[in-house]
């Protein structure tokens, strides 16, 4: 399968992660007319609710589709909780649905920036060491111009092959963990 014909479904809290997962997409060579995004509309609650309440009904979609020629990308900030807790939830979300749980086989990635997506990308800018968690964990937000993290983006794609610096934040690390889960599935 080529990367134009595959289908995406960007799932995710909030325009920035959107532009975040849709340019790195485009750049690792994805025709991104193939996306579908669904994020929570600005204003209507929770965007961390928002995924979790569509997560079981994307997979199940996902499954009853010929899944071979398509993907879902989950974004989701781990906020004050742990990657691994975001999973759970995530998991619990289709316990019950009556659903498995992501199974290897599955074109599903799940990247979950802790604290947000913000931090992902001050470390991305600076490469200074970023707190993920804690007072000093908050990092600024580039609201109306989302795409300024464009540059940053390409930088992480550059470093998921290459190998992240010591400094990387583990949810980043992790994140490139996940990419290489699904890239296979990709070729």
């Amino acid at each position: 399968m080529t990367q134009n014909r595959v289908q995406i479904v960007i799932l995710c809290e909030d325009r920035q992660q959107e532009v975040f997962a849709v340019h790195f997409l485009k750049i690792r060579g994805f025709n991104t007319k193939n996306v579908r995004v669904n994020k929570s509309l600005e204003g209507r609650g929770s965007g961390e609710q928002h995924v979790r309440q569509h997560y079981a009904a994307e997979i199940k979609a996902h499954r009853r589709k010929n899944y071979r020629s398509g993907m879902i990308v989950v974004m989701i900030d781990a906020d004050t909780a742990t990657v691994e807790e975001t999973l759970k939830e995530l998991d619990n979300a289709l316990i019950e649905d009556s659903q498995e749980l992501r199974q290897p086989n599955e074109a599903i990635a799940i990247f979950v920036p802790r604290r947000n997506i913000e931090t992902w990308i001050h470390y991305l800018r600076t490469g200074e060491i970023v707190e993920e968690e804690g007072q000093n964990s908050r990092y600024p937000k580039f609201p109306k111009n989302e795409s300024a993290c464009k540059p940053y983006v390409e930088q992480l794609v550059n470093q998921c092959y290459q190998g992240l610096d010591y400094k990387a934040p583990p949810s980043l690390q992790a994140a490139c963990g996940e990419l290489q889960r699904i890239l296979p599935f990709l070729r």
